[in-house]
């Protein structure tokens, strides 16, 4: 054993006292900084599998819809990605292609039920505000007017002030609101950019054949 001097040995002591004063402390303190830090890098790990996951089921989908695949399909594909990986922006747009191939298969109450998803979970307001787009035009469809304008008078992004006032139109006209109607077509006139598009020469075209009607 090691021989020390008074001095060196009064330092080893001291530490000795120390340590057995604060040595439960300094463990936990360092078990705690080393969970923190595995725990950190373990939930990054998980995070980037759960992504990759979700981009998997999403390229997936879209080789279904690509194929034609039976509506079915589709929507299990969008149905695992909307209950598994919520959070990310993969299932918002998955629910917004599966409610665009139910449409197209006149299933207008499943795609329905995705846009509503899409309403409630989506944290990205740009998907919301093509969602409630979507929804107003399928109510609108099914001459369910209040519904349908109560959706397009929420608040959106003004990017999208063109096609709400345009569908406003729509819903207008069909409920044979015709001066509000034509109010709503020259709004979407004014709102959409780009100049004389092709899209604005169409709502001129409806904004033109309701000026001939005198209601």
């Amino acid at each position: 054993m090691a021989a020390y001097n008074l001095e060196e040995q009064e330092k080893i002591d001291g530490l000795k006292s120390w340590w057995a004063t604060h040595g439960n402390t300094v463990i936990i303190m360092v078990t705690t900084v080393i969970a923190a830090i595995v725990g950190t890098q373990a939930w990054n790990y998980y995070q980037k599998q759960q992504a990759q996951q979700a981009a998997d089921l999403f390229v997936v989908l879209q080789q279904q819809v690509e194929k034609g695949s039976d509506p079915g399909k589709i929507n299990d594909a969008a149905h695992l990605l909307t209950e598994g990986f919520p959070a990310s922006g993969y299932a918002s747009r998955a629910a917004l292609i599966a409610a665009q191939v139910n449409v197209n298969a006149g299933d207008s109450q499943t795609a329905k039920s995705k846009l509503q998803w899409v309403l409630d979970m989506s944290k990205e307001p740009e998907l919301k505000d093509i969602a409630r787009l979507r929804l107003a035009g399928i109510l609108l469809d099914e001459k369910k007017y209040e519904e349908a304008l109560s959706l397009l008078n929420a608040q959106h992004g003004k990017s999208f002030d063109g096609l709400y006032a345009d569908l406003k139109g729509d819903i207008l006209t069909a409920s044979g609101k015709i001066t509000e109607a034509r109010i709503a077509y020259q709004q979407a006139i004014d709102k959409l950019s780009g100049g004389r598009s092709v899209y604005q020469n169409i709502v001129q075209m409806k904004l033109d054949a309701l000026r001939e009607n005198k209601q």
